[in-house]
């Protein structure tokens, strides 16, 4: 058996062996995501609002 075959196997065992695992992890609530999105985006801009001056000089 050549050796790329081989190294075929083993990743398609490692492939399986990694599908069985993730089936054991369950992903966030359909409705948890998108908040905890719009969460990290609100403490970027809050993060971006005191490092940065503002651009623009009042008139």
């Amino acid at each position: 058996m050549p050796f790329s075959d081989v190294h075929l196997q083993l990743h398609a065992i490692r492939a399986t062996e990694l599908r069985t695992e993730a089936t054991a992890y369950r992903p966030l609530a359909p409705r948890l995501r998108p908040r905890l999105g719009w969460l990290l985006v609100e403490l970027g801009l809050r993060l971006i609002e005191r490092t940065t001056p503002p651009r623009v000089r009042p008139v």
